[in-house]
């Protein structure tokens, strides 16, 4: 429709009908005159609308699927947060139980030795391409702690200090190729120089070279002048294998140490030594061994054997009475 003065008249005219049509509805109520005519466009209109929503709906559905998919996303996300959380705190639960354990461990070890300890947490392993076996503590000068001092945990003895820092400090583990430590043997007290060897067995050599030694004996320090940097009694380990005696003037074993150091958590640096030399009472109880069954036979005397025996028995005696019998001497003809 082209705009001209007609049209223009003609849609003034219209929306002045529509005006009042809709003032006539309004007030007219359930009896609006127009409400018959409302209900023919209903039924004329109805199913087109009808369709019309039927296409329009699914795009609709889709973009309120998309809002609530963001809306679970963000459950699911708060969900997976939550859980991890949980998890942590789980974790760190256990963690917090497994050190509990280490601590009492320890102090129970400390207590036996009469040993006074600073207690620290292993934080850093030596670098991994160095060839020295190493750990950093989170124990430095301002604990008290000095060069050259005692290291241990609950099952024994794991280095000494060898650099201190403010904060912090480096402790030289008892498996290092370059750690050398006194020992003595526990009961028998034997001498000897216990040196590291990196993940195999400690070597220790024994002062005395005809020494009795034999598997499953137990060594400790023997300590050091000014109890530096050994303090005495700090189990060390166990033997697993004695050399021969070759008539040397010492003699080699090898021990497995109480610590494993693959391991290291919780630990000790004693900073103060105890007065008597503990000796033998940190060790833990020897592990008792089981005895071996043996088998007892009893003969009873008088008692009849079976036939076969019997007779087997009879031919023995009679050949045993046959070669004590003299040459040339007479012997009884037997009775037909």
């Amino acid at each position: 429709m082209r705009d001209t003065r007609e049209s223009r008249l003609l849609l003034v005219l219209l929306v002045a009908i529509a005006f009042a049509l809709i003032t006539v509805d309004i007030r007219g109520g359930e009896d609006s005159p127009v409400d018959g005519a409302r209900q023919a466009a209903a039924t004329v209109f109805g199913p087109v609308e009808n369709g019309v929503a039927g296409v329009v709906d699914p795009v609709g559905n889709a973009v309120s699927a998309v809002r609530a998919s963001g809306d679970r996303h963000d459950r699911i996300a708060r969900l997976e947060h939550e859980n991890a959380r949980l998890k942590a705190e789980l974790g760190s639960g256990e963690r917090n139980r497994s050190k509990a354990r280490q601590l009492d461990k320890m102090l129970r070890t400390a207590g036996a030795g009469q040993y006074g300890i600073k207690g620290a947490q292993v934080i850093a392993i030596g670098a991994a391409q160095g060839f020295s076996w190493t750990v950093t503590i989170d124990a430095g000068a301002h604990d008290g702690i000095k060069r050259d001092m005692t290291v241990l945990n609950g099952d024994g003895l794991v280095g000494r200090i060898t650099t201190v820092g403010p904060d912090s400090a480096t402790v030289l583990l008892a498996s290092d190729p370059d750690f050398t430590v006194g020992t003595r043997m526990e009961g028998n007290d034997e001498l000897g120089f216990a040196a590291g060897g990196g993940d195999r067995p400690l070597r220790v050599q024994l002062l005395n070279g005809k020494a009795r030694v034999k598997k499953g004996e137990r060594l400790v320090t023997f300590g050091s002048q000014s109890d530096k940097p050994f303090v005495p009694g700090v189990p060390v380990g166990t033997v697993v294998r004695v050399d021969p005696s070759g008539g040397d003037l010492t003699r080699t074993v090898y021990v497995k140490p109480f610590v494993t150091f693959t391991k290291l958590d919780v630990v000790g640096v004693v900073v103060e030594a105890p007065r008597k030399d503990p000796r033998d009472k940190v060790l833990p109880p020897a592990p008792k061994t089981k005895p071996t069954p043996t088998v007892t036979v009893t003969v009873t005397p008088g008692a009849n054997p079976p036939d076969g025996q019997a007779q087997d028995n009879g031919r023995a005696q009679n050949d045993g009475q046959d070669a004590q019998a003299p040459d040339g001497a007479d012997r009884q003809p037997q009775q037909q």
